[in-house]
């Protein structure tokens, strides 16, 4: 069994039924991504699009590519939305030729990976110059999790899937060869008292460079 098979079989056993089309924040997020993914006339990759939930909100009037190891799922993303899928894992490399998207998005998929500098590079190559890269980490160090892990415990939503944990200055160093990278917090009913404390959702963009660096020939 290859590794995307594998991948394919862990994550449709982790996607139950319930689960299987359910986003966390997702009517938040999608608004957040529509505005930043802009259009119509866009050519966007989603990555880790899973059923196309996110996706549905910028889908229309542009060309979305959704790629994700979960191949059930991408199934109904494109019976959903008519978009083009691709069943691959993005650890082994993009599909996808140099400069080939307007923009990239990552819905809660890098704390999945287990080199997630690896599949930015990834991103940054298939990537226009100015392109824009959009996407989302759970906030791992907001104060309910703080609080759990103080006393020796995984949060109560702990994921088994996930390998990374993200302070907003990991994730921008994640980014380090991006331009405008902007991060924000979102997802919570009391994310106006602290942000950082409170939000569930690591919100972020960032911009590929116009201009060619020793990064891109690399």
């Amino acid at each position: 069994m290859s590794r995307l098979e594998r991948l394919d079989e862990r994550y449709r056993a982790h996607h139950t039924d319930e689960k299987q089309e359910f986003v966390f924040g997702g009517d938040e997020r999608g608004v957040v991504f529509a505005g930043l993914v802009g259009g119509p006339g866009r050519r966007v990759l989603d990555l880790g699009c899973r059923t196309g939930a996110l996706a549905s909100y910028y889908a229309r009037g542009n060309e979305v590519i959704g790629v994700d190891v979960d191949h059930e799922a991408l199934t109904r993303a494109s019976d959903r939305l008519g978009i083009d899928t691709v069943w691959a894992d993005v650890e082994e490399g993009l599909p996808f030729d140099d400069a080939s998207f307007d923009v990239v998005v990552a819905g809660e998929l890098l704390e999945h990976l287990a080199d997630p500098r690896a599949a930015v590079a990834q991103v940054r190559r298939v990537l226009h110059p100015g392109g824009l890269f959009v996407g989302s980490v759970p906030n791992a160090f907001r104060l309910k999790s703080r609080l759990a892990y103080a006393l020796g415990r995984y949060p109560a939503d702990w994921d088994p899937t996930h390998l990374q944990l993200f302070t907003p200055g990991a994730l921008r160093e994640l980014l380090s060869g991006f331009e405008d990278v902007r991060i924000r917090f979102a997802i919570g009913r009391l994310v106006r008292l602290h942000p950082r404390l409170m939000a569930n959702v690591q919100i972020f963009s960032a911009r590929r460079p116009s201009t060619a660096s020793a990064a891109d020939s690399a």
